[in-house]
């Protein structure tokens, strides 16, 4: 039977020191949400737990000896096991809205409607395009490989940009506070083997930039036409423009943001046309 005994020994500390520790795991499964860090927990979880299975209920002294002496070891391995999920955690909790230092970045609904539409009308020109936009993490370092631009967004200027005639289509766009900062820009490309090898450059610097900032990123395929986008190293493919629109409404807007992407992800592995640059 359940011992009721055992909460006459609750104290308010103890209750705070739970709910602490909770709260800590609740933060690393929920930073590690979406990746391939959840494998690896999954993995790490069911051995630890066969182990300890094994050890108390068949008393076998080895396992139990290994288990004990392997925690130390497992100290030093988790911070390189899970290096690209723990360097994102710190650079999420160094961001002034997670200190809230700084107001929460908004933008126009006007703009949003621009964004969706320049994407369709890419698409259907046929143009690839890396359309970057700033959050709250800076991306002066990313700025400062491109032309520098300062010029208003519009439909016409990102076909502009992006037409394989002009000398700025190869690279990204950066846009901060509804402004192209920068064109022909360069980013960082993802490292992440699990992303669909049939991606190609284009898509894996959208990504690779959403892996250590909080930027969001529409992509849009040259060789396919499919728009997609990438926020949080997550990649949500396959938009109309009616589909962008609502994607990128409910970021800017919503704290659901990152699990209405999470939940979309399930289209990136579902649908192929082949490969995309």
């Amino acid at each position: 039977m359940f011992d009721l005994d055992l909460f006459s020994h609750l104290t308010i500390s103890s209750v705070v020191d739970i709910l602490l520790v909770a709260l800590i795991f609740f933060g690393l499964f929920y930073l590690m949400q979406g990746t391939r860090a959840v494998t690896l927990v999954r993995g790490i979880l069911l051995v630890a737990f066969a182990g300890i299975l094994a050890s108390n209920f068949l008393k076998l002294t080895a396992v139990t000896w290994l288990i004990r002496n392997s925690i130390p070891a497992l100290l030093v391995a988790i911070p390189v096991i899970f290096q690209p999920e723990l360097r994102r955690a710190l650079e999420r909790l160094g961001r002034p809205q997670t200190l809230l230092l700084t107001r929460r970045n908004t933008t126009s609904i006007q703009f949003i409607a621009l964004l969706s539409r320049a994407s369709g009308a890419l698409s259907k020109a046929g143009l690839g395009a890396l359309i970057v936009i700033e959050r709250h993490t800076g991306l002066q370092e990313y700025i400062d490989t491109g032309v520098q631009l300062d010029a208003a967004v519009s439909v016409d200027l990102l076909l502009t940009i992006f037409n394989k005639g002009t000398p700025l289509h190869d690279g990204a766009v950066i846009i901060r506070d509804e402004r192209i900062l920068a064109a022909a820009c360069t980013l960082p490309l993802s490292e992440n083997p699990d992303l669909d090898r049939e991606l190609g450059t284009r898509h894996r610097a959208g990504v690779g930039i959403t892996e250590s900032t909080d930027a969001i990123v529409i992509i849009v395929s040259e060789e396919t036409g499919v728009v997609s986008v990438s926020q949080n190293a997550r990649l949500t493919r396959y938009l109309d423009e009616g589909n962008l629109n609502r994607l990128l409404t409910n970021l800017y807007s919503s704290r659901l943001g990152n699990t209405l992407l999470a939940r979309n992800l399930v289209v990136m592995n579902g649908k192929s046309n082949g490969k995309s640059k």
